[in-house]
């Protein structure tokens, strides 16, 4: 049994539940405790109890720390793509580069902590000087989502020790291999006991004693719109900080003098790889009537040539879904789209391969309207719905037309259109002739409307989140 790790112990639990290979159900990468209530108030009492020392210890024992960290995730990239992959079904050249991803984050937040936003400032009192300081926020509890296993949690870990807090991570239980992995480097990074803890389970015993211990100081979630809800009505009305990524309905915009190929590439990148299970997919794909046969004609040739396949194929190009419940909601949003008057033009169908798997053609809808369900909620699998509209300011408020905003963008060969989709999209992250899905993990990440809740995260806006701010006067 992988056990968790609580205040610099590995505790097993009375409760394990298998990780399945959605890319060969029949296979098992081996059983991972569930913490329950009591285990996990252990680790909220462990890294409260670790915090004054972590906070006020040396800045340059957090670097070497999460230095050390980065460097081994970065040489162990190939091992644990390969478990990421089997775990989650991405194909293993992407478990590869999520990887690498989360071993350079580790290492950018290692130099971060030299460089808090600390300031002297003159008075206007004669006499008197006035620092800025950041100080850390405190507990951190830390909930991740299934389909970035520790990309995610490597871009909330690595800030909050970084700046001095101490960690409570509770992963996805889908994907609890990544998690411990992780846990495993950090566990052998000279952090002290307490200082960092992992309490993998149900969201309904690991996640509620974490949104209900007053000891956690702040709290950052990503994961279901629905889930983020329950999360904000417990903690309504109290002073715990509160982060949350909800996920998005992303739009992609091609006009009528965008590049064929190039938007093509966009859309299937966007809309179908990593089994279109990320919530910066674009899964609206949004088409002015000039190039809309042309580049229907195109995405479809395009989607037919994805081969679809165990992860670990290299010449897989879409893996698995990710479990049973995921396949159940792609297949019924799939059908919902033919109810509703979209013509699938392609795909929707479960395969077979020579394994067991989860494995799904990716669907593509033509023919749709932005009042179709499949246009409005976030289904979190290779669905694309191809919209016509009449002109770039029909698009642009066809894209605009959603309660989410986490990102969105636009192939065009046009500057000017660029400069105004830029300024007017309603989202929080944009791309130009490049796909919504892929971002940098030196530069914020957030969304707007629906889709976040609180600061941003990742490059230099994860101080937001992670310090507070104090202001001192001093008197010589």
């Amino acid at each position: 049994m992988h056990a968790n790790h609580i205040n610099g112990r590995w505790v097993e639990s009375a409760h394990a539940a298998p990780n399945i290979n959605p890319s060969n159900l029949a296979e098992s990468l081996g059983d991972y405790a569930h913490a329950d209530e009591a285990q996990t108030q252990d680790a909220i009492t462990a890294a409260h109890s670790a915090l004054d020392d972590w906070r006020c210890g040396s800045v340059q024992a957090r670097v070497d720390s999460l230095d050390l960290i980065g460097t081994e995730l970065l040489a162990r990239r190939q091992e644990l793509g390969k478990l990421l992959a089997q775990e989650e079904g991405k194909t293993l050249p992407e478990a590869i580069g999520e990887v690498a991803r989360a071993g350079y984050i580790f290492k950018y937040f290692s130099q971060e902590a030299l460089r808090p936003d600390s300031r002297i400032t003159p008075s206007v009192r004669q006499g008197l000087t006035v620092e800025t300081l950041r100080e850390p926020v405190g507990v951190v509890g830390i909930i991740t989502p299934w389909n970035f296993p520790i990309a995610i949690p490597a871009w909330k870990i690595a800030p909050a020790l970084a700046f001095g807090n101490t960690v409570v991570f509770k992963p996805a239980e889908l994907v609890p291999g990544s998690a411990w992995a992780l846990a495993e480097i950090i566990s052998r990074s000279g952090i002290p006991p307490g200082v960092f803890n992992l309490v993998n389970g149900r969201g309904s015993a690991v996640g509620a004693a974490m949104t209900s211990d007053l000891r956690i100081d702040a709290l950052t979630f990503t994961g279901s719109v629905g889930t983020g809800q329950k999360i904000a009505q417990a903690l309504a009305g109290r002073t715990t900080r509160l982060q949350m990524e909800m996920g998005g309905k992303n739009p992609l915009v091609v006009t009528d003098d965008a590049s064929l190929e190039r938007a093509v590439e966009c859309a299937v990148q966007g809309a179908f790889y990593s089994t279109g299970q990320r919530c910066t997919a674009s899964s609206r794909i949004i088409v002015t009537r000039g190039i809309h046969q042309r580049f229907v004609e195109a995405f479809r040739a395009k989607a037919e040539s994805l081969v679809v396949g165990h992860a670990l194929d290299p010449d897989t190009q879409i893996g698995p879904v990710v479990d049973e419940s995921q396949l159940e909601q792609d297949l019924a949003y799939i059908a919902i789209g033919k109810n509703e008057g979209a013509t699938l033009a392609w795909g929707g169908q479960r395969v077979a391969r020579a394994t067991n798997g989860l494995f799904l053609q990716p669907a593509l809808f033509v023919d749709c309207d932005n009042s179709m369900l499949i246009c409005k909620e976030e289904i979190f699998g290779p669905v694309a719905a191809v919209i016509p509209a009449n002109d770039y300011e029909h698009a642009l408020h066809i894209a605009n037309d959603t309660p989410f905003g986490l990102c969105a963008g636009i192939c065009t060969t046009s500057l000017g259109i660029a400069q105004h989709f830029k300024t007017h999209s309603r989202a929080g992250m944009v791309m130009v002739n490049a796909p919504t899905a892929g971002v940098d993990y030196h530069v914020p990440f957030g969304g707007a409307k629906a889709s976040s809740y609180g600061s941003h995260e990742q490059g230099p806006a994860a101080q937001e989140f992670y310090t507070t701010t104090k202001t001192a006067y001093i008197c010589p």
